[in-house]
Parts: C-alpha cells; structure tokens; sequence
C-alpha cells in the first residue's frame, strides 16, 4: 500500500500572529510591570532657552529621545515623532553633546520641528539614562514617570501608540 503524505498549508498571516500575539503580550505585560524603572529626575535646556524639568511632566506620558543631526536613523524617524506630537503626546528630543548646536538648530529649523529640542553640552542627560550612546535612543515615560519603553534604533509609531493605548488602559 502506497504511502500518503497529509501537506498541511498554513496561512501566513497566521503564522505571523502565532509569533506576534505572545511578543505583543509580552510588551504589554512589561509596560504594566514598569520593569525598567523610574526615569531620572533631570532638566533639559532647549535651543528656545526654555528649561523643563521632567518630573514637572508627571501625569501624562513623555518620550524622550536621543539623536544627532549626522544620525540617519534619527532623521527617518523624524515624521513619525512630528505625528505623534501633533496627536497630544510630550517629546523631549535630546541632541547629543558631540552635536554642535548650530547644527541643531539649524535642522531644527529646516524640518520646523514643533516638539523640543534639547541640548546636552556636558552629556550629563545621556548619563542620566544610562549612558545611552547608542542613537536613536527613545524612552517612552509613563505618567506616573515610570520608564516603560526603552529603545535602540528608529521609532515605530504604531509601536508607541500601541503602549500608548496599554497606559491609558492600565
């Protein structure tokens, strides 16, 4: 009797929710468990002169990110943190202390950048966060100042939005 072989097909987009759906999960169980710890408790210095204290921005979510204007990274993920601004959320973008400010301001200026820019001439902030050398570097801060996203590399927005959504749940 001849062997029958049984081909099973599968739908990738099932597969692909097979893997996402425990990975999503996991993102969600993190931000709930603000495993990364509080934020730190500094102020930054914009190129309007304006000073924010972060812990004056308890009580909604912020997202601080660091960039250079030489970072090819962190220009591709320039609209997506100009959309997500325009849509209510607080964004510090830390320039990195190597970054001469003209250069900042300057690109500032050409991209019409509407969230703050901030300067970090003694690298003080980047320590304060752990060192971050590695750009782009973002952290997503829950309102009660709890770091609850922290990432090396480009933004995904829809990524944000869906933490977003997990702290106005939670």
């Amino acid at each position: 009797m001849p062997k029958q072989s049984i081909a099973l097909q599968f739908n990738p987009s099932f597969i692909l929710w097979v893997f996402l759906l425990p990975v999503l999960a996991f993102i969600v169980v993190s931000a709930l468990n603000n495993n990364l710890g509080l934020a730190p408790d500094v102020t930054f210095n914009t190129i309007t002169g304006k000073k924010i204290a972060l812990h004056d921005l308890r009580g909604k979510p912020v997202l601080v990110t660091f960039w250079a204007t030489d970072c090819p990274g962190c220009l591709q993920e320039i609209p997506d943190l100009v959309a997500l601004h325009q849509q209510g959320l607080d964004i510090i973008a830390v320039a990195m202390s190597y970054d001469p400010p003209n250069h900042v301001i300057d690109l500032s200026k050409a991209h019409q950048l509407s969230y703050h820019i901030a300067l970090d001439l003694t690298a003080d902030i980047a320590r304060a966060f752990g060192n971050v050398n590695v750009i782009p570097s973002t952290f997503l801060i829950a309102p009660n100042g709890a770091i609850v996203l922290q990432k090396m590399g480009a933004i995904n927005a829809d990524e944000i939005k869906t933490f977003l959504k997990t702290l106005k749940q939670g």
